[in-house]
Formats: C-alpha cells, structure tokens, sequence
C-alpha cells in the first residue's frame, strides 16, 4: 500500500514534473523589510502524507527550533528556513527590521502576470515623494505611497528605491529592492506512452510542465496539435490527451501548449515525431542438433527467429535469466548463436525480440549436461583434534565435478563404513568417536553411474593426550636472594610423544622445551628482583594443553639508595606551610622502614608495608631552615639518601617605629631619626617610612637591626608617622606615632603702657612682653632692674602682661623673658622715668608751656596710634593675651602713700623692632620718678592693667613693597 501511495507522489499532477518536495515559507503581511518593533508571521507550507507535526524553524546558523504548528512570529532580523515534515528545508527568506526612517517594501517573489504593489512607508517626520528603478525616476507619490505594477513580466526585472523629505529640510532614501520576475511555470515537455506505438494501439499524450513550489495551486490549460493541427476540442485543464488508436497515417510532429487559464502566459513544448510501426508475431527458439545433448564438449546452437513486418529485429538470448548474447537481424532470418556445453549449461533458455515496439519474449526450452565424476578427496574435519581416543572424527567426501545424484562410500582398511547419496554439491559426510581400532588408512569412492572414482588413503594413528604435569623448583632454600641460580623442572606423568613444555612467570612466557619421549624438561635463570610471583609450566602433545599447578617464589632485594623530594605549596617554603618530606626507594623487597632527618635529628618514621614510597609532614617554623636526609631499610641493608637544604622564609613581624631626637621635644631644625624595626622575618627586609602616608624613602636591610631614615625638622614635619616592612610575602605597617615639632622661642619684646604721655606716680602701668615665634604654652617673667616681679603664662601662644601701680621707686630699668620650655630668650631693657606731681601747677609760664606742647605732641600721637590700630585690626585679629589676670598668688592689693598730683611730663625715647625688620618705631613713654625701692620691694604693688601706648614718629626703612610709613607695622599687642 505504501508502494503505491509513493508512485502515485512521484506521478506528474496537472501536468507538473515529478520532483523532490521542498517546504516553501510565505509572509504575512507580504513584506521582507519592516520597521522595527513590527512583527511578521511566517507560515511553512510542505508536502504532507500524514497529519501536520512539528516544524522546524533555522535563523542563520543558530541551533534549530521547533513549533507544534507551521506558523512562527519573528521580530529579528535574519534569514530564515523551515522544513515540514515530509518535506526537505525551504529556500531561504531574509527578513530586515529596519531602523530607517523610510523604508521600500516589496513581495517576497513576483511571477510573471503577477499584480505587484510596492508600498514606500515612512515614519512621522517623513514624506515620500519619488519611486525610482535601476536610478531612474520610475513615478512621483502624491497621495499614495503605493506603485503598482498591473501585469508582471521580465521586463520589470530591477532594483526599486524611493526618497523622500525630513520635515523641510533634508533628503533622505530608502533601503534597495531587487525584483526578479519568475516563471508561473516551466516551457512544456511532450510525452507519449509509445513514439513508435504499433498499429492499432492506444497512445496517450502528457503535456509535462512545472508549477513553481510557491504557486503549486495555479490553474493552467492544454491544448495538443499533430502537424500544425489541433487535436480533439482543443484547451482542456487535462494535461493528457489519449489517441484510442494509432495507424500508419497517423505518423507525424506532436506538440503541446500550456497556458493560465486567462491565456496571459503561453508557452510551446518541442515538436517530436511518431512513428507507427506494424505488429510482430512472438519469437521461436528452437536447439540444434536436437539429440545426445547431454554430455560435455558436445557444440550446440540456439537459434531465435519471428515473423512481423519491420525491417530491422534486435535479438536476446538468455540462460536462467542472463543474457548471453544480443544480435540485430532482419525479420525473416532470425538469428543464432553456437557454443560448447559444459556442465555450467544445463538449465532454461529462452530469447527476445524486438523491433522498436517492446521486446517478445519466446517460450523456454530446457538442456541438461551430464558431467563424469572427479576423483573425489576424503578429509578429516578438525584434524589436529582427531588423534586422541574419545575424539569425535568426522569423513568428509567431495568431487569438484559431475552430475548429481552421485554416491559416496566411506571405507577403512577396505572395509566399507557407510554409504550415502548427494543430490547437491559439497559432498557428504560421516561422524565417529575415535578408539584405538580406528588406527589405520581410510579411503572414499565416489559414482554418478558413469564409473566410480576413488580418492587417496589418508593414515589416521590414534594417540594419548598428555596428563597434568607437575612443576618443581630446584635449590628452593637458597631462592631468596638476587643473583642465586633457580632451575624450573616441568614432568608429566602420561601423554605420546612428541611433548611441548613452556614455562610462565605470572602469565608471561619464559621459555618452552619439546621432548621425543616420556620424561620431563627443565629451565634454569638468575634470580633478580622481577623474578618474584607465581610460576607454572604446560605440557601439550597437540591434542590439548595441560597446566600445572602454580608455585610461588619470592626474591628478597636490599633496598636501592633512597631519593628524597621535599614538597611545599609554593616555589618557596615560608613559616605555616606545610612540609611534605617523601623518600622513595626505587629498589627493595617490602616491608620498607623509612627514617626521616632534619640536621641528622630523627624527625619521625613512617613504614610502606608494601614497598614503594613513605611520606612526612612538618608544619614549618623558622628554626626548619637546614639539611634534609630520609634512610630507607627492609632488614638487608640500610640506605642514606642524599642531604637536600631547606631555607624557610619567615614573614616580617609588625615593625617597631620609633622616633629619635635630640631632646625630649622636637625642635625646628633638630636632625630627627626615624628607625623601623622588624623583630622577625627572613632577609632582606625593604623599611618604607611614611609622613601621613606619604612616602618619605626607601631602605633595605640585608642584616638585623631595622633601619634608619634622617629627617631635618621644619615646622612642615608635625604630624603622623610611621613605617613599613617588607620581605617579598606579606608588607606589615607599625603603628602610627605622632609627632609635634615645637618652635623655639623668639627674643620677646617689652612695652610699658601707661594712662598718659608721662608715667607718674600711682598710674597703673601694664608690662607687655611678647615673643613673636614659638610654640606655646609660652611663660613669661618679669623683672624690675633683674629683679623678679612675676610670671604670666600664655597657653596659646602670643604675648603676657603684667601691672604694676607706680611709685616713686619704680623708675629704672624692666625686662621680661619668655620660656617654652625649649630655651629662654630676653628681652631687651627698657627704661621708666617716673615724675612725683609737684604742688605748683599753675606757677610757671614755662610749665604751662612745655605742659601744653607735650599734651599737643600726645594728642597727635594718640591719633596716628588709634589709625594704625584700625588698620591693623580690619588686617587680622590681635593676638590673644589669656594672662593678663595677676600672677601674684597674694590677692591683697597694694597701698601707695604720698603720691602727688601732678608731676613734670618728661619723655622717654626707646628704639623697638620686635621682629627684626626694615620698620623701626619710637615709643614716648610716660614716666614718673619714684623711688627705686617702692617698686623692688614690693612687687605686689604691681597690677595687670592695660595702658596705651604713644608714639612720637615712625621712621620705615626703604623697603620695596613696605606699607604706608604710619601704619607698617601693627600696634603694640595686648
């Protein structure tokens, strides 16, 4: 059933050429490019015998899928195939999801009188306007985006773009389409069920063609012709056209058109000629001469012949079905052929003839050949099993040649056995057990009724198959050492001669021996340490080997000097890792003791029961570093291996950092030494030295002791410090240590500040002493002609006063001296005059004067100080005086007695340049003579209270980018 429903496929259908069945994929919308994000729905149509199954769908070269229908959404873009089920893979489609802002889209194929829509589309911002093929303009869009072919054909064979306009300024072209127009169908072929049909028979006509796979449901027409002349009604949807009967005027040209049912495609098949021919009767094979055909040599001849009226007769003969020969002749003579008989020629014969109408086939005659017997031959099957008793023997007789039946009889020392007739070839044969009696010469005839023949005699000498031999070791006390002589002996008991004895040493051969007589062999080898294991020998006649039983030997070797590899997890050991020491002897009988050494110190042991290697493990420390030896011994001998030498590496420590002045307080410009110590680790260490983690430098110390760096101490180098240490394993960083680098202090200066111009008994005078630079907290002393009056500490730096109520007493010379604790720094002295209030103060004219000139002289200089301080003060802020309180721990408060009103201004002049630059200022101080003992004797008279200041003039030095000469320097601090 299956045989029929695969011709009926491969049968032409409405006239289409039979041909392998492709999957063909359709698009739907129609379109090969579209925009992306768009989908199109791709259906695979195949040539189904069975029910629809899955479809495999193909992207590119990617791994194949599968849908459970013919139909798969894609959004990617790629060329596709699919194969349905029954069918093979379709052509393939290239999809493009197009990015563009314009786009051509056309049919995937184009037939011929196809009507052919090309759609130009366009995103928002564009406007098609012209459709364009191979560059020229082919029409303008107005108002559709459509062009429309009406009737396809080769002429609109091309490639078809289309452009537009972004918006109003920019042109922009679409994607290239190339259309091929196809043919719907091929050109017709014209076939006839017979070109030479023979007179009076049927004659079908097919006008052959073939549908393309993507239109295999287009309707097309028919229509025949004979010599220009229609046959029949003329257009059919048949594809054939049967002639009921063929006659000799009906010889001539045949052709076929096939058209689409609207006639808008037509195409012409070729013109071939028929030829009517007239009947022929069946050939007659007739055998010459018709007697004694029976035997071989005889020449016999087959001769066919046929009685018709065609000018020219090919003639077959055949034997059992194969051709023997073929001869053209002309009808009324036949033909024939002659050859000698052989025994290969009995069977059937029988001949064909034809004469461009078909063979005709004769009736078969039947020759049989009679062939003499050959000398038959008589063999024994499986011989080299036959000469022992209790064998199954087997007599096989054969001749190569004659006609069957033929009979063969067995014999044995002319004594008939059996009888027993071939109807077929390969002879026959006959089976026994095999006994001592059946010694002897055995011999078979063979007859066919022309003659028996006889084959030769074959000798057949029963034997006995050897017994199991026993296998002996010679010296076996003194086998257990290398070098010493064993001998192997190997006997059996029974067994005809000859005998072969072979000797194995755990399956592998040793050696073999052959014997002519009952008795047994021997073999004879040093002994080495390969030698020890199982031995046994086998004893063979030829009728079957037999094996001894096994004899275990063991050969004791010293053990081989051992070897010694040390194994750690890296290229290089390092404290904590884990040591493995393996010693092998590659010789020596086991059990194996292996002693493992470090420095000739025993470690450890360990035993290898079986030979072999034995291993030890040590987790590493520092002190591991040295000479590694391991001893192998098995009792015999006692085997060093050589030293190998270990250098364990010791990861640094956390280093030690410390820092190293000259004085308890780092000072600017002290040599500071920065030192970095690791207490452990393998050398040579790298010391890196830090100042907030910037890197100061870099040493290496191939020995113990750390390493120095030197530093040369600016202000610049308070701050966070540390270092280091670096081995090659693992860099370890100290801890920080912080450093604040003091600045000494500078020579302070003193200035005495009083109420007025003139200091004058019972004004309250302020000492002010200040040094520029230096690191706080700063104490400062004040003396009275050396003479300690008290201290006054700043804590933040910048100067101290101290107050002091006048006497008559206090004028002299004041000093202070400031201490950081660095250094101590003086001052320069600075003298007081103190005037007593006189009781005549509108006596002289000249007083009154001088008084006056000295208040005008003040005033100005209180002007141009109060100008100077603000400007100094908008510049930046006055320096802090956290001291001004007292340093006199006595809270009573001085009593002055007899302190005039009013005494005589008179001026003192000190030069001041506190910080030693190109401004020099003139200081006015008021001053009242008292007597020096007030001052010195009681020094808790004095009061810190402030007092400004006056200057008389100020005099800049020529400076270049000096201030304004009355304010180049700030006012006295407070």
């Amino acid at each position: 059933m299956l045989l029929r429903v695969i011709l009926l496929l491969l049968a032409p259908v409405n006239g289409q050429l039979a041909r392998t069945h492709k999957s063909v994929i359709s698009l739907q919308p129609p379109w090969t490019t579209v925009f992306e994000g768009e989908r199109v729905t791709l259906t695979c149509k195949g040539f189904h015998v069975y029910s629809p199954q899955k479809t495999k769908w193909y992207l590119g070269k990617e791994i194949p899928r599968e849908t459970p229908a013919n139909t798969l959404e894609v959004r990617e873009s790629g060329e596709y195939r699919c194969q349905a089920r029954g069918s093979s893979l379709s052509s393939p489609v290239r999809l493009v999801f197009s990015s563009a802002s314009l786009i051509l889209q056309a049919p995937f194929s184009v037939f011929e009188g196809d009507s052919v829509v090309l759609r130009c589309r366009a995103k928002a911002e564009v406007t098609p306007n012209t459709i364009y093929k191979d560059d020229n303009v082919l029409a303008f869009l107005n108002k559709s985006s459509d062009f429309h072919i009406p009737r396809a054909s080769l002429k609109d064979n091309g490639a078809y773009h289309c452009t537009g306009h972004k918006g109003s300024c920019c042109p922009v072209s679409s994607n290239a389409v190339e259309i091929q127009v196809q043919e719907l169908f091929s050109r017709p072929v014209l076939r006839a069920s017979s070109f030479q049909p023979i007179s009076g028979s049927q004659v079908t006509l097919t006008c052959e063609t073939q549908l393309s796979l993507e239109r295999p449901n287009a309707q097309l027409r028919f229509c025949f012709f004979r010599n220009d002349q229609t046959l029949g009604s003329g257009w059919g949807s048949s594809p054939n056209f049967r002639i009921a009967a063929m006659w000799s005027k009906d010889s001539g040209l045949y052709w076929c058109k096939a058209a689409t049912v609207t006639h808008s495609i037509i195409s012409d098949s070729l013109r071939s000629w028929i030829q009517v021919q007239m009947r022929m009767s069946l050939p007659v094979l007739t055998l010459s001469p018709k007697d004694v055909l029976n035997f071989e040599g005889t020449k016999v001849t087959l001769h066919c012949k046929t009685q018709g009226y065609s000018p020219d007769t090919l003639y077959r003969f055949y034997h059992e079905h194969v051709l023997l020969k073929y001869k053209s002749a002309h009808f009324a003579e036949g033909a024939s052929i002659s050859f000698s008989l052989t025994e290969e020629h009995s069977g059937n014969y029988y001949c064909t003839a034809n004469s461009g109408h078909g063979p005709q086939r004769s009736k078969a005659v039947r020759l049989s050949v009679t062939v003499p017997v050959s000398r038959p031959v008589l063999t024994f099957g499986s011989a080299e099993d036959l000469n022992f008793e209790g064998a199954k023997a087997t007599l096989h007789c054969e001749a190569q040649r004659g006609s069957l039946p033929i009979l063969y009889q067995f014999y044995h020392e002319d004594v008939i056995l059996e009888s027993r007739s071939a109807y077929y070839t390969r002879g026959v044969a006959i089976k026994f057990s095999l006994t001592a009696q059946h010694s002897g010469n055995y011999y078979c005839t063979a007859d066919n009724g022309r003659g028996p023949q006889r084959s030769e005699a074959v000798k057949l000498f029963i034997t006995v198959p050897v017994s199991r031999p026993v296998l002996t070791l010679s010296s076996a006390e003194a086998l257990t050492f290398e070098g010493a002589t064993v001998t192997l002996h190997c006997e059996v008991q029974k067994g005809s001669p000859r005998i072969l004895y072979k000797f194995y040493h755990e399956d592998v051969p040793l050696g073999s021996s052959s014997t002519p007589s009952v008795g047994g062999v021997s073999f004879s080898f040093s002994l080495t340490a390969g030698h020890s294991g199982n031995y046994y020998c086998t004893a063979d006649n030829g009728f079957g080997s037999q094996r001894s039983e096994a004899v275990s030997l063991f050969v004791t070797v010293p053990v081989s000097r051992p070897i010694l590899t040390l194994r750690v997890p890296r290229a290089q050991a390092v404290v904590g890792d884990l040591l493995e020491l393996h010693c092998e002897a590659l010789r020596g009988s086991p059990p194996i003791l292996y002693q493992f050494y470090h420095d000739d110190v025993t470690l450890g042991s360990n035993s290898a029961p079986s030979g072999g290697e034995a291993s030890f493990n040590l987790s590493l420390t520092a002190e591991h570093s040295g000479n590694y030896s391991c001893e192998a011994n098995n009792g015999l001998i006692a085997q060093h291996s050589d030293t190998v030498s270990l250098s364990v590496i010791v990861p640094v420590s956390r280093p030690i950092f410390t820092i190293r002045a000259p004085r308890a307080q780092a000072v600017v410009g002290d040599l500071l030494e920065l030192h970095c110590e690791a207490l452990r680790g393998s050398f040579p260490i790298l010391y890196l030295f830090y100042h907030e983690d910037v890197t100061l430098g870099k040493i290496s110390a191939l020995s113990g002791g750390g390493a120095s760096f030197n530093l040369s101490l600016t202000t610049e180098h308070s701050g966070i410090y540390s270092c280091e240490a670096d081995n090659g394993l693992e860099a370890q960083r100290s801890e920080m240590v912080t450093l604040k680098v003091a600045v000494l202090v500078s020579r302070p200066v003193l200035t005495l500040r009083a109420p007025r111009a003139q200091a004058v008994v019972g004004d309250l005078l302020e000492l002010h002493c200040e040094a520029l630079r230096g690191s706080p907290p700063i104490l400062y002393w004040f003396y009275y002609e050396d003479v300690t009056l008290g201290n006054s500490s700043a804590p933040s730096g910048g100067g101290a006063s101290f107050n002091l109520s006048l006497t008559a007493e206090h004028s002299g010379n004041y000093s202070c001296e400031a201490d950081n604790g660095l250094g101590t720094q003086r001052s320069e002295a600075v003298t007081l005059y103190i005037t007593g209030l006189t009781g005549n103060r509108s006596g002289s004219v000249a007083t009154g004067i001088t008084g006056g000139l000295l208040s005008m002289a003040g005033l100005a200089a209180g002007v141009l100080l109060l100008y100077c301080w603000l400007s100094r003060k908008a510049g930046r802020k006055p320096a802090s005086d956290p001291s001004r309180s007292p340093s006199d721990s006595d809270s009573q408060q001085p009593t002055y007695h007899n302190v005039p009103a009013w005494t005589e201004l008179q001026p003192v002049y000190s030069n001041v340049n506190p910080r030693r630059e190109d401004v020099v200022y003139s200081e006015v101080r008021s001053v009242q003579k008292k007597k020096k003992h007030t001052a010195a004797s009681d020094p808790r008279h004095l009061r810190n209270k402030g007092s400004p200041v006056i200057y008389s003039e100020v005099k800049v030095a020529s400076t270049p980018g000096t201030k304004s000469p009355l304010c180049a320097s700030s006012a006295p601090h407070r």
